[in-house]
């Protein structure tokens, strides 16, 4: 549906875009994350058109947004994250100017404007003016130009910046019924929005994408194994025997439990292998039975923060100091060599003289 390649964008000496390629399928909702300054919003306004990139290309349903952005455009619905409103129309002379724009055939504009109203739910607004609604109620109407045309991709630019925790729910409720019917690319700060309503995650780090997959693997790729933890009924020597008799296990730690006659058992294992089947039948068959049993996962935000991270300035300072001192050290060593260099000369000098003396004196 979306493929971007080599993407490269350069604001005079600062590179905000670093040679970003992914793919995005059909019928999936993406979320696109990264610190402040990683470049989401100059790639989200690259992929639509809005800005040119310094190199590399955009491919929407195969057309390329620069040689064809006509066609291309016609594929995209797009939600910056300040709504494009007129705020002297009200919501049903902006949806028809929209739909206008977008080239929607006159006699299919108001069966089409109604039943995006009622998507978004801004049916009971449509005759107000604009600048009288709420926040919440202007980004239902920018999501609603999005949707005109019915483009098969939407990219929402931080939809729910600002909104309240119960319109927050609502816009969320709706992303995840576009879905359904749309490709979405949803760009926000709220991890845990982007954790409950995406099917996949791209995280982008100083121009550059660091992470591609859905939270889950991520979680798992950052742990680099998944990791159980049980709570069993019986001895430890019996578990940690049943435990050395399977190879699938990487490593475990057994300690004890609040849970009397109980030892807490945490195990690590290859990444994408699931263990708790046969961990049930291998402690049923010893007769220690697993009390409980729990996958433990990195939250979006810990995987967020572990990808994204930056050298410490601590750790930054202490490494320029180090390499000052090495940097010193080896201007030290280099002057004490041309110094002993210099004096051995003067050596060799002095005792050629005094050679020389010795010879007119015989």
């Amino acid at each position: 549906m979306i493929e971007v390649k080599n993407l490269v964008k350069r604001y005079g000496g600062h590179t905000a875009v670093n040679d970003l390629s992914f793919e995005v399928e059909e019928g999936q909702i993406y979320g696109f994350l990264g610190p402040n300054g990683a470049g989401k919003s100059t790639t989200m306004n690259i992929i639509t058109g809005y800005l040119a990139p310094s190199e590399g290309q955009v491919l929407i349903n195969g057309h390329d947004m620069f040689e064809e952005p006509e066609e291309a455009k016609k594929c995209i619905g797009y939600l910056p994250e300040q709504p494009p409103l007129y705020m002297d129309m009200t919501p049903l002379e902006y949806l028809n100017f929209c739909a206008e724009l977008k080239g929607v055939e006159k006699e299919k504009r108001p069966e089409m404007i109604r039943e995006i109203m009622g998507r978004t739910k801004i049916l009971d607004v449509k005759d107000r003016l604009i600048r009288n609604l709420s926040k919440g109620y202007r980004q239902r109407v920018g999501l609603a130009q999005a949707l005109i045309g019915y483009p098969p991709v939407i990219i929402l630019d931080e939809p729910t910046v600002g909104l309240d925790p119960k319109q927050i729910i609502e816009i969320r409720d709706l992303i995840k019924d576009l879905g359904k019917h749309h490709t979405v690319i949803l760009s926000s700060h709220i991890l845990s929005e982007v954790s409950a309503v995406c099917d996949f995650v791209m995280i982008i780090s100083r121009g550059e994408l660091v992470a591609s997959d859905t939270p889950d693997n991520l979680s798992k790729l950052v742990l680099g194994s998944n990791v159980l933890e049980l709570t069993v009924k019986g001895a430890k020597e019996k578990v940690e025997q049943i435990l050395k008799g399977m190879e699938q296990i990487r490593e475990f730690e057994i300690h004890s439990s609040t849970t009397p006659d109980c030892v807490a058992v945490t195990i690590k294992t290859n990444e994408m292998v699931d263990l708790r089947e046969d961990l049930s039948y291998e402690f049923a068959g010893e007769r220690c039975p697993i009390l409980e049993m729990k996958q433990s996962n990195m939250s979006l935000e810990d995987v967020f923060l572990e990808l994204t991270a930056e050298q410490p300035k601590a750790e930054a300072e202490k490494a320029k100091r180090s390499l000052f001192r090495r940097r010193k050290k080896k201007e030290e060593l280099t002057i004490a060599e041309e110094v002993e260099q210099e004096a051995g000369i003067r050596e060799e000098s002095a005792d050629s003289e005094t050679e020389q003396k010795q010879e007119v004196e015989k």
